[in-house]
């Protein structure tokens, strides 16, 4: 057995077959829990390297274990993999669709040192063996086979394997480089692409373990599957603290006793972050490093950035960073458990802790620690002020339920791009925020949150703590705390974890009846909806949770007993005839008034997105080109690759393709005809002057559409 730290280079690069046994498990990683942070560490590394200021910053894959098998002379070297089949298949997949990226965009050099590493050289195989290095002798083989052998860019949509994990993992990953890439026609363009496939080539390190056909691969995979209790990151950056310490000459007794925080019980809880729990002790780690080299970094990478910065950016010894360290732990304990404090009146920075806490976020922590290092010398006004701007912009994505995996990144490059710590930091802040403009990461404006909770079914769609959490910030409101006046009711709400309960009760037939269908679809709608949710003091009994709301046995008279909360004050106010569906929609738009002033934007804000991607049509096809004249009925279209050179076929009025006697309804199918495999046809044919399908469809994209005769 021998065992070496390997880059993709390093495994790949020689003519070979990497085979997936048939009793291996089949392909099981997803979007959420490996690809987008796979694909997130990448990048990282691939920036910092752009940077100038890290390059030589590499990530740690993990470990895969590969058996030789015994091969006969003049048979190409083969190989099992044993373990870490998920890993390494995600790998090729991630070339293969970097590569197929950079290839349609003809960087053909940067391609091919991609392709390198997933393909063997027809050189090298015989005419019975398979291109692809890795292979699959299990149900993903027909998966894997199929877009690996696509002609890039893939057309997803042809593929007959499109449901499965490889495939949109494949997708993924095409959608994210290209993303990442940009314009081609931008100068940096090929800087980002040489940095990229430095990092898939070089960049990027894993534990091989290579076994002789005659060692026992099981034995080896059980002792490395053993379960066990794995060291935090805490744990390691703990040893490697105390051993720098020593090797300082410094005193790592009294350094443990006065200037190491983390071995109370508060930093050995385990927090949910994402799909990962982790102690707070290295949570606080992990976010404190983000602060201090504004770079996002991911919970399994703590570690190794932490030894990396103490060894080359920090510019101090351990014995003085120390203490630095330990005085930001402890602010940010006192933040926590003042934040727990039911019924403390907080401040800005605690109250925005404790709604972090219930919605489950941590993103926005980084920065806090941030705005309080020990020579930021900021004022409370500006720390609030941009705490307030941050919190806005990733509660109003929560409200809309848009996703979050890109924001910590955003958190990262704020406080990279803002060094310059002043007072007029809230502005600068607000207006870097501002200008986000893509889906993953842009701030929500009023219009788009108000239409989303409208008929939002808010009691279904948000977490019991999420829920709970709007509701007393709507309370607050009502109390002054989002205005200039001051406190209407001599504090905030008591967060003692109130019950959720529905106006118009979830079981409604029985004393809340009305006549006909479509007012029953009417009345079961409004339900869930955040106008119909208040906070009550005590769970009412169930006899009166689903009582009629008048009389005096009435749910509206039960009411009364609650009216501690401006909330119930108000309902009690318009609620003297009944409780309708249009209560509910009144009280839905001034709960979401009291949201939009908890969470404000800047004057004039929109959040508009622009998606270049987004904006252009879903759909288009060769009629769209032959209507917009770049086409015309009759032409020849030429195949592209060479080994279908001379190909042709000839474009027909209604937009099919004639080849050979046969019409084929797009330039993909005619182009699978030809080859036998997934084709994506505007980059297989092209007209006889040289220019592709492709660049027709950019060209009419480009082109300003003429509205119909009946519109402006």
């Amino acid at each position: 057995m021998e065992t070496n730290v390997r880059t993709p280079l390093d495994i790949f690069h020689l003519p070979q077959h990497l085979v997936v046994p048939i009793f291996q498990r089949p392909y099981v990683w997803d979007e959420t829990d490996q690809w987008v942070p796979l694909w997130q560490d990448v990048r990282r590394i691939a920036e910092l390297r752009l940077a100038d200021d890290y390059s030589q910053a590499t990530h740690f894959l993990g470990a895969v274990v590969l058996q030789a098998q015994e091969n006969s002379t003049g048979v190409m070297q083969s190989r099992n993999v044993i373990d870490g089949q998920q890993r390494i298949t995600t790998l090729s997949l991630l070339m293969d669709a970097a590569g197929a990226v950079l290839q349609a965009h003809d960087h053909e050099k940067l391609a091919g040192q991609l392709e390198d590493l997933t393909h063997n050289s027809d050189r090298h195989v015989r005419q019975d063996e398979d291109l692809l290095k890795l292979r699959h002798t299990n149900r993903d083989g027909a998966a894997y086979d199929e877009v690996m052998r696509a002609d890039p860019p893939v057309d997803y949509s042809t593929l007959r394997n499109s449901s499965s994990l490889i495939i949109r993992a494949h997708a993924y990953f095409s959608a994210a480089v290209a993303e990442w890439l940009g314009d081609p026609s931008a100068a940096e363009y090929e800087m980002r692409a040489t940095a990229l496939v430095d990092v898939l080539t070089r960049g990027l390190q894993l534990v091989a373990i290579d076994l002789r056909s005659t060692e026992n691969s099981q034995e080896i995979f059980e002792t490395l599957n053993a379960r066990g209790t794995p060291l935090t990151a805490a744990d390691l950056i703990k040893n490697f603290v105390f051993q720098t310490l020593a090797a300082e000459g410094a005193d790592t007794r009294r350094a443990y006793s006065e200037d190491w925080p983390f071995e109370a019980k508060f930093w050995e809880e385990e927090v949910s972050v994402g799909r990962y729990l982790v102690t707070r002790g290295s949570l606080f780690l992990n976010q404190w490093l983000i602060a201090r080299t504004g770079e996002e970094v991911g919970p399994k990478q703590t570690f190794t950035r932490f030894k990396h910065f103490v060894e080359h950016e920090a510019g101090q010894k351990m014995a003085d960073l120390l203490p630095t360290i330990k005085a930001q732990a402890d602010l940010y304990e006192q933040w926590h458990r003042l934040a727990q404090d039911t019924n403390r009146d907080l401040d800005p920075v605690e109250m925005c802790v404790y709604r972090s806490n219930a919605a489950g976020l941590e993103l926005i922590k980084p920065a806090m620690i941030w705005l309080h290092e020990p020579d930021s010398q900021l004022s409370a006004a500006t720390i609030h002020g941009v705490t307030s701007a941050i919190e806005s912009w990733i509660f109003r994505r929560m409200l809309v339920r848009l996703t979050s995996s890109d924001l910590g990144r955003v958190v990262a490059a704020v406080i990279a791009t803002h060094q310059d710590r002043d007072e007029t930091l809230p502005a600068r802040v607000q207006a870097y925020l501002s200008r986000l403009n893509v889906a993953s990461t842009y701030w929500p404006g009023d219009v788009e949150v108000r239409s989303a909770l409208r008929e939002e079914a808010a009691y279904r769609r948000f977490s019991r703590p999420r829920l709970r959490m709007m509701l007393e910030a709507a309370e607050d409101h009502l109390r002054g705390y989002t205005g200039t006046g001051g406190a209407a009711a001599g504090g905030r709400i008591a967060r003692v974890g109130y019950h959720i309960e529905h106006l118009l009760p979830q079981k409604w037939s029985t004393h809340w009846p009305v006549d006909g269908l479509p007012a029953e679809l009417e009345r079961a709608a409004h339900v869930h909806r955040l106008g119909n949710l208040t906070l009550l003091t005590a769970k009412l009994n169930q006899s009166v949770s689903n009582a009629a709301w008048l009389g005096e046995s009435g749910k509206r008279q039960k009411l009364h007993a609650h009216d501690v909360f401006l909330l119930n004050r108000r309902i009690l106010d318009v609620s003297r005839e009944g409780w309708t569906e249009t209560l509910i929609d009144q009280r839905t738009d001034e709960l979401v008034d009291a949201l939009l002033a908890t969470w404000p934007v800047p004057p004039g804000h929109e959040g508009v997105i622009v998606d270049p991607v987004a904006a252009e049509p879903t759909w288009i096809g060769i009629e769209h080109l032959l209507a917009a004249e770049l086409l015309q009925p009759g032409q020849t279209l030429e195949a592209r690759a060479s080994a279908h050179r001379g190909a042709q076929c000839v474009v027909q009025p209604d937009g099919t393709l004639l080849m050979d006697g046969t019409v084929f309804t797009s330039p993909s199918a005619a182009g699978h005809h030809l080859q036998h495999r997934a084709t994506n046809g505007w980059y297989f044919w092209g007209t006889t002057d040289g220019r592709r399908l492709r660049d027709l469809r950019d060209e009419y994209r480009a082109k300003p559409k003429t509205p119909p005769a009946d519109q402006p």
